[in-house]
């Protein structure tokens, strides 16, 4: 009798053990097959104060064109999606205006856009004589060659200018602010599957970034800028920006993933895919918002501007 227990017991050893083994491979597995889906950033989503206003500084100064427009009075709601070139193929930004009622709070969280461009100097100009505000003239930072300026719309966003060649993806990057940068680093690598092109500190200016991209040629690419900032504990999240969309060849593969990051770096799920909507939101354990998007709702996701 106890010479059977203890065959028992051994067996059920092995069995628990392969099923680890199983379900670790399964992980592997899955982790490996984000690195290797199609991924493109698609759009983000910023919340104005008066839409018409922002349309006008963004078409007339910084040359955006505007792909879609909706208004509907009765609901209050206006939105719109302005880019340099098709959504279908660029990345683009869509606007929203608040609520009547509401006051737009950007926060501290998010930091800004960026747009490239071959003359930064003269855009710069450009914005100047449409009132546009500059908070850093254009030039390079020590020992470095790229040439980049600030400015700001007319709520305040901040939107960075850099001097590049020709580029499939004028509206370049988005900036957002972490906490902690080495866990957002391994999260957007294994959930988003960006690589990491690029990691620099700048004593300087308090701060430390880093950019990560699905390809690691910035002058190609739309990335995203994670930046950390020295002694800084904590950010307000605001109303502003909203969220960043990202396609994807399998919303329900890329929810799995996200799920099992979830479980070691955190989030949370805020909205699962099943066969009536291919669509899957969640939160990085910074708090911001991404959506993943299966290829045939893009279109129809653009137009809740």
């Amino acid at each position: 009798m106890a010479c059977n227990l203890k065959h028992l017991t051994c067996s059920l050893l092995l069995f628990i053990s392969l099923i680890g083994s199983s379900i670790a491979d399964d992980d592997e597995d899955l982790l490996e097959w984000v690195q290797q889906d199609n991924r493109r950033f698609l759009n983000a989503v910023l919340r104005v104060s008066n839409l018409n206003r922002t349309i006008e500084f963004y078409t007339q100064s910084l040359g955006m064109t505007v792909l879609r427009k909706r208004e509907i009075p009765e609901n209050d709601s206006f939105g719109a999606v302005l880019g340099y070139g098709p959504q279908d193929s660029q990345f683009v930004l869509r606007l929203k205006q608040i609520r009547e009622g509401e006051n737009l709070d950007i926060g501290t969280a998010y930091g800004h856009f960026g747009i490239s461009t071959e003359d930064a100097y003269g855009l710069v100009e450009i914005i100047r004589a449409g009132g546009g505000v500059i908070t850093r003239e254009p030039g390079t930072l020590p020992g470095t060659t790229q040439i980049f300026a600030f400015v700001e719309d007319p709520d305040g966003y901040s939107i960075e200018i850099l001097e590049r060649p020709p580029t499939p993806a004028p509206i370049n990057h988005i900036n957002l602010h972490v906490v902690d940068l080495d866990r957002a680093i391994q999260f957007y690598q294994q959930a988003l599957g960006l690589q990491l092109i690029l990691r620099f500190d700048n004593p300087l200016e308090q701060y430390t970034m880093a950019i990560m991209g699905f390809d690691t040629n910035l002058t190609q690419i739309t990335s995203v800028e994670l930046q950390y900032n020295y002694n800084v504990t904590e950010y307000t999240s605001g109303n502003g920006y909203i969220q960043v969309a990202i396609s994807t060849d399998d919303v329900f593969e890329s929810a799995d993933a996200v799920e099992l990051v979830i479980q070691e770096l955190g989030g949370t799920i805020i909205r699962a895919p099943d066969e009536n909507n291919k669509t899957f939101s969640f939160l990085d354990p910074e708090g911001f918002k991404t959506v993943f998007l299966f290829p045939s709702k893009m279109i129809s996701s653009s137009k809740l501007c």
